[in-house]
């Protein structure tokens, strides 16, 4: 009989814990030892895939939406007789699904964290977990610098079948600069939009292209504090107005081109349009997936040398932000709690490097092709192959 591996993040294709769980019940779905059930259900319009694959899923959001009924009404916590891989906040505690706390037999944590420095607390709940997960060398680093030796990192994947380079038909000459990731102050945008607005002023042909949506628009307003940028504008419904930002910080309407809700199966066909994407984020807790998505086009991708960027940096497989200051603010202006471990790119030194891409184009493709070589490394069966074994591991181990 194939072990049930319960999740407790959603399964979907329009964000990254969800594009996580998604590629698990993908590479799980005709695995004969272990299978993936969703906590919170699994909706079929969250996820956007060819016929085949989604078929591929039926047991998947059969298995996911039985235990999300069996869970409806409850409160408190419940253990289940199967494996939980349990998402962990910042203080690495197991999230809650609509008041229940779910703990598997075994309980295994996943993390993303966004800190260099754990409280006594996060330290107390990590020690309860016979393993945790950690989506970077950095959150693994930054773990057992604290004492812990219960942790593997597991890196993110791609999609080999979608994400590859590819020919892609150009509609015009512009030079188009990629950012993506939901809009935060984490993820530097206000970086990439004071580079593109310096870069631009000498390259009329220059248009940034912004793959900004997230379901968490409150996020948007925390770059604000970076003071780069003019204030965050929402909408009647208080989403990002992506073009209306743009605009707000002297951009062009033909200088911007909003990406929109794109799902993650579309994601290819814009990126292979693109000439560079730039990612001055200043902490990833993992390896930020839509860079490796970039790099796995061939992309020629700009990446900040800090926190999880570092396991995607390889020898001229990327140009790299070196530059990195210390965050400036004080922590209590951040929504993330403490900052250490971050950094701030400079935003001469991405302006220089944009300014190389438009320059020597040939480099560019070179290090585009050396990049997509480095994340063919990376497909998402081998996450979830590394995943199921350290899940068998831990059960062998406690026997059950």
């Amino acid at each position: 009989m194939r072990r049930k591996v319960v999740t407790t993040w959603e399964v979907s294709s329009f964000f990254g814990w969800g594009v996580y769980g998604l590629n698990l019940a993908l590479a799980w779905a005709n695995d004969p030892d272990v299978e993936l059930v969703c906590a919170l259900g699994m909706r079929r319009d969250q996820i956007a895939l060819d016929a085949i694959r989604h078929a591929s899923l039926d047991r998947a959001f059969q298995q996911s939406e039985k235990l999300r009924r069996q869970l409806a009404g409850m409160s408190g916590h419940l253990t289940a007789q199967t494996p939980v891989l349990s998402g962990l906040g910042g203080d690495l505690r197991p999230w809650t699904m609509n008041n229940v706390a779910l703990l598997g037999t075994p309980m295994i944590g996943v993390t993303f964290f966004e800190t260099a420095v754990l409280g006594p607390q996060a330290i107390e709940n990590a020690r309860r977990f016979p393993l945790i997960l950690t989506g970077s060398t950095w959150n693994e680093q930054v773990l057992r610098a604290h004492g812990l030796t219960n942790v593997r990192t597991v890196l993110q994947g791609v999609d080999p079948l979608l994400f590859h380079p590819a020919p892609a038909p150009r509609t015009d000459d512009r030079f188009l600069v990629f950012s993506g990731g939901k809009l935060e102050l984490r993820k530097g945008q206000d970086l990439v939009v004071a580079a593109f607005r310096k870069f631009a002023e000498g390259h009329p042909d220059a248009v940034l292209v912004a793959a900004w949506h997230s379901p968490w628009p409150q996020l948007a307003r925390s770059v604000e504090k970076s003071n780069l940028t003019a204030p965050v504008v929402c909408g009647a419904d208080n989403r990002l107005d992506a073009p209306a930002w743009a605009a707000a910080n002297g951009l062009r309407p033909e200088q911007f081109i909003d990406a929109g809700k794109t799902p993650n199966a579309l994601m290819p066909q814009l990126l292979r349009q693109v000439d560079v994407a730039l990612f001055p984020n200043r902490c990833e807790g993992g390896t930020n997936l839509v860079a490796m998505e970039c790099m796995a086009c061939g992309v020629p991708t700009i990446l900040s040398a800090n926190s999880g960027h570092l396991d995607l940096i390889e020898e001229d497989n990327c140009f790299v932000l070196t530059r990195q200051d210390e965050v400036r603010w004080e922590p209590a202006a951040a929504p993330f709690g403490d900052t250490p471990g971050w950094g701030e790119s400079d935003v001469d030194e991405a302006v220089e490097l944009l300014e190389r891409a438009y320059q020597d184009r040939e480099e560019a493709r070179r290090r585009g092709a050396r990049g997509a070589a480095t994340l063919s490394r990376y497909p998402w069966s081998r996450t979830a192959s590394e995943v199921k074994a350290a899940v068998l591991e831990v059960c062998a181990a406690q026997g059950v």
